[in-house]
């Protein structure tokens, strides 16, 4: 196996039992609720800001007519933000992740 495809399925130690087809990456989901100054807690669903996640797995890239593979601009680990209803909300081996386009990405946070 390419040593590429290899890490592109290895996350915290794990083997993924998930790997993303073409231009799709699998995403989890960071917590978003917020407190605010007075310590009430914001929902993220009443929150207008985009979602951030994490990069868990990705897939090989986009094909062109011609048969060429784009690569991805996103890579296992980097820290995303996304619009709120991008993606799929999946299941696997029971957390939940996001499957969306990589044209979904809004951008790639430096945020540690």
């Amino acid at each position: 196996m390419d040593q590429s495809l290899y890490e592109a399925h290895i996350y915290k130690g794990e083997f993924m039992k998930f790997r993303p087809l073409h231009d799709r990456v699998l995403i989890e989901v960071l917590d978003s609720s917020e407190k605010t100054a007075g310590g009430i807690i914001i929902p993220d669903t009443a929150q207008e800001k985009p979602q951030e996640g994490k990069v868990v797995a990705v897939g090989g890239g986009a094909k062109t007519e011609d048969g060429k593979i784009i690569p991805m601009d996103v890579k296992v680990g980097d820290k995303v933000l996304f619009g709120k209803w991008s993606g799929t909300e999946v299941k696997i081996d029971g957390k939940e992740y996001s499957i969306m386009k990589e044209s979904d990405i809004m951008g790639i946070s430096n945020k540690k």
